[in-house]
């Protein structure tokens, strides 16, 4: 072996290698331990340059940038995201670093919908639930009400998408929406009317029965000025009507 020069140089130009790869290493670590390199500042900032409305800086003090370690080089970015995703009223978080010490945060801010089904959380408009304080959530006018099962919340909110279009032509809109437990659908309207639309039984039952509402309501309204309490819709060809100063309500109204 020892007189197989060609072996005895790979032998030497890999321990030099390693050498080489050793002192680089050392030499970045070092050079990523300078105080230059320490974290100066920490900028907060709207995505896409929006308004941070509701996300509070004490907050943000006292439990996101406690639970950053590192420097420049070594802090941990998906951990900061993390830490700062936990802040109330914080949506989305993504971070990046800014040469040579600094790290940019950029927040996506809950939008408030409604209160979910009186637990006292939230509902944002992209349909995701959060806890929050509901004074400032109504900071911009009272919330809708929504509820319905476990997991369904992308579901009603998008439901409630629907009935505002569907209501639109006789200017009325949702003020509560409720998805029972048997998956039945009843909603208030703005004008203190409540109405059973019932379960979906297919694509087009829903908006049928609110065409149906929509078809009849101006004569309804005309007729009654008013005094509609409530109106249900599950009636395949008509609607059962409860109106103030009618005891028996109505009845079924054939079409």
């Amino acid at each position: 072996m020892w007189q197989d020069i060609k072996m005895l140089n790979a032998i030497s130009n890999a321990l030099l290698g390693f050498a080489v790869l050793a002192l680089l290493g050392a030499g970045i670590w070092w050079l990523a331990q300078r105080p230059m390199f320490t974290l100066k500042e920490i900028r907060v900032e709207g995505i896409g340059h929006s308004e941070l409305r509701r996300v509070n800086p004490l907050i943000i003090r006292g439990s996101a940038l406690p639970r950053i370690k590192g420097n420049f080089f070594t802090v941990n970015l998906d951990a900061v995201r993390v830490a700062f995703a936990s802040v109330p009223w914080v949506r989305k978080a993504s971070v990046q670093r800014e040469w040579p010490n600094k790290l940019i945060v950029m927040i996506e801010e809950h939008q408030p919908l409604a209160t979910w089904d009186d637990d006292g959380r939230l509902l944002s408009a992209h349909g995701d639930l959060f806890t929050a304080n509901l004074d400032e959530a109504e900071e911009d006018g009272e919330l809708l009400c929504l509820s319905g099962p476990n997991g369904s919340e992308k579901d009603v909110v998008a439901r409630l998408a629907d009935f505002r279009r569907w209501f639109g032509p006789i200017d009325l809109n949702p003020v509560e929406v409720d998805l029972s437990s048997r998956y039945a659908w009843s909603l208030k309207l703005d004008n203190g009317m409540t109405v059973e639309l019932g379960r979906e039984q297919n694509k087009d039952t829903l908006k049928d029965r609110v065409e149906r509402l929509v078809q009849v309501y101006p004569q309804l309204k005309s007729r009654l000025q008013g005094r509609i309490e409530s109106v249900d819709m599950r009636y395949p060809n008509g609607l059962a009507l409860k109106a103030s100063g009618l005891s028996d309500g109505l009845g079924s109204q054939e079409k």
